[in-house]
């Protein structure tokens, strides 16, 4: 059995909570687990609209379909969410330009599954350290990856919250897929950028590795990225004991 445990933060400087989490330890359609992070975007109320109607349309259509693959499971229900959000976005002009990233993920046989669209993270940590799996969707890491910035310069960008792909952006949505075979003692972290860009990798390594229970281990990272500034919403989500996934 999974032991998992999720929570979103509003942080300490933001009005309002702008993301939204869903997880689940029972089958969702044919996948046998769900996990889903969002961090919308978009003025007024828009952000928040947009996270929560991409995760409950992608339940909604993961719950429906018949398709066996977790990686086409994921593909066909994150471009349903992108429509339905740009349609949203048509009918009401106060939500105009709203989006959201979303990180997914299900532990199937030894293996994890991971969609990404954005800059929200899923991270494998173990005894060897930490490591990203998601590949960031920003403008910085476009940078980062054609050699015009270093990686600390990144960090500190004024421009690193500019993302380049989002659910609800674009009438199409690409999504990058991840498959990644699991370990026993592996640990899966699942979170927004309110957590990474207050703490760096090895912090939130640490933070894991010092805490005794998975829940401890969530508050402890929430309060941490609060502590260092707070300066977006945090959201986590944290799946243990994969040995049985």
């Amino acid at each position: 059995m999974l032991k998992t445990f999720s929570m979103t933060d509003i942080g300490r400087k933001r009005k309002a909570n702008q993301d939204y989490v869903y997880s689940s330890e029972r089958p969702i359609g044919k996948l046998p687990n769900l996990f889903v992070v969002a961090d919308g975007m978009g003025g007024h109320n828009a952000g928040d609209y947009a996270s929560r109607v991409a995760v409950e349309t992608i339940v909604e259509r993961i719950a429906d379909s018949p398709e066996q693959d977790p990686l086409c499971v994921f593909d066909m229900a994150i471009r349903f969410a992108n429509t339905r959000i740009r349609e949203l976005a048509l009918e009401s002009p106060e939500l105009e330009g709203m989006g959201t990233t979303v990180v997914a993920a299900s532990c199937l046989d030894g293996c994890l599954f991971v969609a990404n669209v954005g800059d929200s993270r899923l991270y494998v940590v173990n005894r060897s350290g930490i490591r990203q799996v998601t590949r960031d969707h920003s403008w910085v890491e476009e940078m980062v990856r054609r050699g015009g910035l270093g990686r600390e310069e990144a960090r500190n960008h004024p421009d690193k919250n500019i993302i380049t792909r989002a659910v609800g952006a674009d009438d199409t949505v690409k999504a990058d897929f991840f498959t990644v075979r699991l370990e026993q003692d592996d640990k899966i972290l699942m979170c927004t950028d309110g957590l990474t860009n207050m703490l760096e990798d090895e912090e939130i390594r640490m933070i894991l590795d010092g805490a005794r229970d998975i829940v401890e281990k969530a508050e402890a990272l929430v309060r941490a990225a609060n502590e260092n500034g707070g300066k977006d919403n945090i959201s986590v989500i944290l799946i243990e004991s994969l040995e049985e996934c």
